[in-house]
């Protein structure tokens, strides 16, 4: 297969469960800068090879293996575009900025 130069990207689905909230804060933040947050403990991540292990590493520093838990789920195209929403507006991020 030639190598394009383009990227792919994969969609993940990011679930986390945190007791502690400094640590999900932080996980929070550093998954705010990847995707997008569509639930309280879930993030849609459109990523690529560099962007997933990036993110991993990212992450790791700031976990406690023994008490949290952060699965990742690969969605293929045609599962994506079965996703289907019932209920309400997602999560949205509480930050004003005043100019």
């Amino acid at each position: 297969m030639p190598n394009t130069g383009a990227e792919h990207s994969t969609c993940f689905i990011v679930a986390y469960d945190i007791p502690d909230d400094r640590r999900r804060t932080k996980i929070h933040k550093v998954l705010s800068g990847y995707g997008t947050w569509t639930q309280f403990s879930l993030f849609e991540c459109f990523l690529t090879r560099r962007q997933y292990v990036e993110l991993k590493a990212k992450m790791a520093r700031h976990l406690n293996t023994k008490t949290d838990s952060v699965r990742f789920y690969p969605l293929c195209s045609n599962c994506l575009s079965r996703v289907e929403t019932v209920g309400g507006d997602p999560p949205e991020d509480a930050i004003a900025y005043i100019v």
